[in-house]
């Protein structure tokens, strides 16, 4: 059973790595852009329709704003990028946002930066899933019919597919993300090519249809929120842009100019993309509705309803169709690789989240185990964590992605915003001590950058919080300062573990205790034991008796008689037991033989059965177990197991160490261009 468990593995994640090939998992530009770029490059596929289906709550006339907001999202993704270009040369080590709020704004703000990526790591997941599985169970009913189900079962493969590694994960998403890339390019070129130059006109399926607006006589403050109300949910376009910032380790060297070179890359690709969607969504007259009342606002020319038997096409999909054609080849593939990319979208996720807890464990926020390395060399216990986290929200919200997209983009923006605010701090402590001309005219314009990225992302954050707080951000509001205090209630435990075990100059130097006091437990005279009164005797303890507890009276008494029929050189003591306890009397004793010589040392050693099979466990050994538990909590006491082998334990032989994600590692640690030790 347990080589089969150990092929199965094999089979699915891939044989180990040793730690020396760390290097081998390093990034080259073209593979680093689908891994680390694909959750940004996504958001085309729902971020222009957001926009278009919030400003449809006042109607179609609305969606004359539609391009001043998309204007608004294209300069904070341009401030975005271009400011976290600065992020990647001033800070390669990795630690991205977090790293930088911390060493610049203190240890809270970092925690807070750390807190928001989490929780948004963990939505980028479910949002990209559920959105794919959206796209795909509009065709297959199945799908839609189990949508939580499926969605649940691509996080589970996508998990399996990055435990592999981070290299094998990136080979194996990066031809479905050009795919889109050129898909949609593609269309936009094309789409483009017939409006300017062959002056044809496009027209979506939903080109006739109108809307009809569930707000009317809006005023003119209830009209401005709506507006920003569209733009912040528009805003979604940005997410995934810090997963390179805390990527930079991943990257080949030089890393710095690699990383800001794939995140110049990203940011025209998404901003031509976005740009383009919504260019063509306006000219094809796509109309698109909130999907909870599409059946009964959106209405086909004659003024009625379209019903509930209406399916609203994705945006991208109706572009395509104003384009293509369809049912055409080229638009099939259109809708067919943008339903891929969603799901991929999620790998930003699996190898951003990943990082960013080893970073956090390294620093003693997060239980350690977090930082060791599995055997491809992934950091294997966060991508489980960030999985589990993504399937519980699935479960929770039914793969619902309006109503997980309210909770979306906080946790994002409160990151950029502390980062660049931290940035502003960073240039300007280094202008004070920098005297070449030349490093002080760039420093100026990096922190001209990075002060307009703070003002631009913390009014964006402003915006989000006041739209979309009472229609579900309010969880992330709490969510955030619930991890926030568990981080420091971590790293506040770490801290005290090692000031309580660390050794002082005043201590006084260890005293050698006077003797040892070493007891063997006996239940009944058999091999076992035989061999644990040996190994006690080898040891010369001061003193040396065999223990057993009397439960039974014959049984006790005949045990007494085949002990001293047998000669057995050690003196045996009987423990009374009226209410007939095991692990109680032997408690009392040595806390009798502490009492009587505090300075003294008892020893207990205890036989016990190495067995073979699980079920083998919980036959034998239970009592040892119970004891050596209590035992573990009295002061200057020690306990010794003196395995015996029984034949079921044969099996075991020769079989290889198990090294699953919990596995204990050390971890594998590399070096940067900086010098400080990084994990990635």
């Amino acid at each position: 059973m347990a080589k089969v468990t150990d092929l199965v593995k094999r089979m699915l994640v891939g044989r180990a790595l040793r730690s020396g090939q760390l290097h081998e998992q390093l990034l080259r530009k073209r593979i680093a852009l689908p891994i680390f770029a694909s959750d940004a490059l996504s958001s085309v596929a729902y971020a222009p329709q957001e926009i278009f289906v919030i400003l449809s709550l006042a109607g179609a006339s609305f969606y004359a704003y539609s391009p001043w907001v998309a204007l608004a999202v294209v300069v904070v993704m341009l401030t975005v990028v271009a400011s976290y270009r600065q992020n990647v040369h001033a800070y390669p080590s990795g630690g991205g946002d977090y790293e930088i709020a911390t060493t610049n704004l203190g240890r809270n703000a970092g925690l807070t930066v750390a807190s928001a990526l989490m929780v948004d790591y963990v939505l980028t997941v479910a949002v990209s899933v559920a959105n794919g599985v959206d796209y795909v169970g509009a065709t297959i009913p199945f799908v839609g019919q189990h949508k939580t189900a499926v969605a649940i079962a691509i996080v589970v493969l996508l998990t399996v597919v990055n435990l592999r590694g981070i290299r094998e994960s990136g080979a194996a998403f990066a031809l479905p993300t050009y795919a889109f890339m050129v898909a949609v390019l593609g269309l936009i070129a094309w789409g483009g090519f017939r409006l300017l130059i062959l002056d044809e006109r496009i027209q979506a399926p939903s080109a006739h249809f109108t809307i009809e607006p569930e707000q009317t006589d809006l005023t003119a403050f209830a009209a401005a929120f709506l507006i920003l109300r569209a733009f912040s949910s528009g805003c979604a376009a940005l997410t995934g842009v810090e997963a390179i910032s805390n990527g930079v380790p991943a990257f080949r060297k030089p890393k710095s100019k690699n990383a800001a070179t794939t995140l110049l890359m990203m940011g025209v690709v998404a901003i031509s993309m976005f740009s383009g969607i919504v260019a063509l969504s306006l000219a094809s007259g796509v109309k698109v509705a909130e999907p909870s009342v599409v059946a009964e606002d959106l209405l086909r020319p004659d003024g009625t309803p379209v019903g509930p038997g209406y399916y609203q096409q994705p945006i991208i999909s109706q572009v395509a169709d104003a384009v293509f054609g369809g049912g055409s080849m080229p638009f099939v593939v259109v809708s067919a690789v943008t339903a891929l990319i969603l799901f991929l979208a999620a790998n930003t996720a699996f190898n951003g989240f990943p990082v960013l807890g080893a970073i956090l464990a390294q620093d003693r926020f997060l239980p350690r185990q977090l930082h060791t390395r599995g055997d491809r060399l992934s950091f294997s216990n966060g991508i489980v964590i960030l999985a589990l986290g993504a399937c519980l929200l699935l479960w929770g919200f039914d793969a619902d992605v309006s109503r997980l997209l309210n909770l979306y983009i906080v946790g994002v923006f409160v990151s950029f915003t502390l980062s660049q605010t931290g940035m502003v701090i960073h240039w300007t402590r280094h202008l004070r001590t920098e005297t070449e001309p030349r490093i002080r005219h760039q420093m100026h314009r990096s922190r001209a950058i990075n002060s307009f990225g703070a003002i631009m992302t913390g009014l964006v954050l402003i915006v989000v919080l006041l739209t979309k707080f009472l229609v579900g951000a309010w969880i992330v509001v709490i969510v955030m300062p619930v991890l926030f205090l568990m981080m420091k209630g971590i790293r506040r435990h770490y801290d005290n573990v090692a000031a309580e075990l660390e050794i002082a100059e005043d201590d006084e130097p260890a005293i050698l205790p006077a003797r040892n006091h070493a007891i063997v437990l006996v239940s009944k005279i058999h091999k076992p034991t035989m061999r644990a009164l040996a190994y006690a005797r080898v040891t010369r303890p001061s003193t040396l008796e065999a223990v057993t507890v009397g439960v039974e009276g014959d049984d006790a008494r005949k045990l007494r008689e085949e002990w001293e029929r047998l000669g057995i050189p050690v003196p045996l003591k009987m423990l009374d037991s009226p209410y007939r306890e095991i692990t109680q009397p032997v408690l009392d004793y040595v806390k009798t033989l502490r009492r009587r010589s505090p300075r003294d040392v008892v020893t207990v050693f205890i036989p016990e059965y190495v067995v073979g099979h699980w079920w083998e466990h919980l036959l034998h050994n239970q009592s040892a177990l119970r004891l050596k538990a209590r035992l573990l909590f009295k002061p200057g006491v020690m306990v010794t197991s003196v395995p015996w082998q029984m034949h079921s334990s044969e099996r075991l032989k020769g079989r290889p160490e198990p090294s699953a994600p919990g596995s204990v590692r050390r971890p594998a640690q590399q070096s940067d261009d900086e010098g400080r030790v990084s994990s990635s």
